[in-house]
């Protein structure tokens, strides 16, 4: 079989088992985040949390809620760190530094999961799972709450009320993600994955050298890792490492769970706005962007640019040679279009171009189909700036499922999809003109510009993974990082909140012959451009100096 037969063969499977449950997950999910009913476990977890799960929320209330329950996350998880010396299962690993511990605790708490740490040799038992697990549960839930909020915004009418966020997060982490993730834990141990609680081990190479290893619940935190879009590895080589992902198999059931609650969030939208239409168009979007850029990242690493290629047959450089470049180009192309920023290859070996693909996925916004709960409210916002588009062509007021988008909420969608490119752009340019951060730097000229960009890209925009070759553990990036990723997760979440609230209030409008049918194949081909335009003209400066300079030279 042929590497272009192998990487279709794969690509299809995958596309087939997405497929298979998308309607029975994406209809599960609404059913939970419309049911009235609590199950024993839920109404003890919010006793102890003290909230109550009836209560209805506008958006001032729900937003007060998701900021104080990540503020204490945050601040819960820094402290676990700096103590995690003298807790049990520690293995002996001494207290993370005060910068460090900060830039893991936004980093965990935002869903980005950004390391300036090598895991087995930084962390004991109890803060990978007591800790940064658990934040990969709730950070999760709490982006799906977000969306199933702006969800309800649309659906909604003269309340201004977007449900319970205590409920919505409670229900997403115990109906969700956990019985999900239990069984993919179950199906990793199965096929080679690690989950014990040992300590160190000395081994023997094959070449008589000796090795140090440290056992972990690698297989339980890596299930979690992919299904909530976190990517945090156990292990620094992450899902390169074969005790995370033992071997073709698990790669692509990795790659299944990383998309999976995306992807089938878009029923979960159609379903409960009462017209499964407008979750397909949604998903064509999402879908036709992913393909897209799967196949071009394929091309771009396989088409031999440069002499070394060309003898090996392919850039080989960085990749997992137990995968190929299919496997890796399909990986890296789905964790930087969601923000999982788990790596299974290293983004800073690939091509100039093959990285500016990692890159620009990133800078979209992650919405194809993005991260748990965030991709979807994304393309929500911009499937908002399409219609106005739409609208302005026309010289008729837009409306989306309804609701007229007048300007309060076109100035709430502006402001969201400009805070993320400001706080990339900004942190990176301070970077490159302050004397010190540059010291950092492995590689100097577009590359070098590149890994400073790929950093804040990937914190801004709460993916996660890394370039290599730069050295993030220093002060400025620790505190520079962490605040990107604060800042990138919760201010946009404060305008889709608003825009929630300020739809939830609204009658809806009947359609007319002058409706944009929001459901057809034109909105989502408009949706398409949309976000390709908009993410054009706000990088392209970017990338004409890091990426495409170096791809091009």
């Amino acid at each position: 079989m042929g590497p272009v037969t192998a990487d279709v063969l794969q690509v299809t499977a995958l596309v087939v088992a997405l497929a298979l449950v998308y309607r029975p997950f994406g209809d599960y999910m609404a059913a939970v985040y419309s049911s009235d009913r609590h199950l024993r476990v839920e109404r003890w977890v919010y006793r102890c949390l003290g909230a109550d799960p009836d209560a209805r929320m506008r958006w001032p209330a729900y937003l007060r809620a998701v900021l104080a329950f990540s503020l204490v996350g945050v601040l819960f998880l820094y402290l676990f760190l700096r103590v995690q010396n003298h807790l049990p299962l520690s293995l002996g690993f001494a207290a993370i530094p005060p910068g460090q511990a900060f830039n893991t605790a936004a980093s965990f708490v935002t869903n980005t999961n950004w390391q300036s740490y090598m895991g087995e040799n930084a962390m004991g038992h109890a803060a990978q799972t007591a800790g940064l697990a658990v934040q990969n549960f709730v950070s999760a839930a709490v982006g799906m709450a977000v969306a199933i909020a702006l969800v309800r915004g649309f659906v909604r009418s003269r309340t201004g009320e977007l449900g319970n966020f205590w409920a919505d997060m409670v229900r997403g982490t115990i109906r969700i993600l956990l019985p999900v993730a239990f069984v993919a834990a179950i199906v990793l141990v199965g096929f080679g994955a690690i989950q014990n609680f040992a300590g160190w081990h000395e081994i023997t190479t094959l070449a008589g050298g000796h090795q140090t290893l440290t056992g972990g619940a690698v297989a339980s935190q890596e299930a979690i890792k992919e299904l909530g879009t976190n990517g945090g590895g156990f292990y620094n080589a992450n899902s390169a490492h074969p005790f995370e992902n033992p071997d073709a198999f698990t790669n692509l059931f990795e790659v299944f769970l990383l998309l999976v609650v995306p992807f089938s969030l878009t029923r979960t939208f159609g379903r409960m706005a009462g017209n499964l239409k407008q979750g397909y168009a949604i998903l064509s979007a999402m879908g036709l962007i992913w393909i897209g850029f799967v196949t071009l990242m394929t091309w771009v690493e396989t088409a031999h640019p440069g002499s070394a290629n060309q003898i090996a047959g392919a850039a080989l450089e960085g990749k997992e040679q137990r995968f190929g470049v299919g496997a890796s180009s399909l990986f890296a192309v789905s964790t930087t279009l969601t923000s999982t920023g788990a790596v299974d290859s290293f983004h800073s070996s690939f091509t100039g171009l093959g990285g500016g693909i990692a890159l620009l996925g990133m800078m979209l916004g992650e919405i194809a189909p993005g991260g748990v709960g965030s991709g979807l409210y994304g393309i929500l916002i911009m499937a908002v700036i399409a219609v106005f588009i739409a609208g302005l062509m026309v010289g008729r007021t837009p409306e989306y499922l309804g609701k007229k988008i007048g300007t309060r909420e076109i100035k709430l969608a502006a402001l969201y999809i400009l805070v993320t490119p400001a706080v990339v752009l900004v942190f990176t340019a301070l970077a490159m003109a302050l004397p010190t951060p540059p010291h950092s730097m492995l590689n100097s000229g577009p590359h070098g510009f590149s890994e400073v960009l790929y950093a804040y890209t990937s914190a801004g925009n709460n993916n996660g993974s890394a370039f290599a070759g730069l050295n993030a553990d220093t002060q400025w990036y620790n505190t520079t990082l962490g605040l990107a990723m604060l800042l990138g997760r919760f201010v946009p979440m404060v305008f889709v909140l608003a825009l929630a609230g300020s739809l939830a209030r609204q009658t809806p409008v009947p359609a007319t012959t002058g409706t944009l049918r929001t459901e057809k194949p034109l909105f989502a081909g408009l949706l398409v451009g949309a976000i390709l335009i908009i993410t054009a003209l706000t990088y392209f400066p970017a990338l004409a100096l890091g990426p495409l300079a170096e791809g091009l030279s």
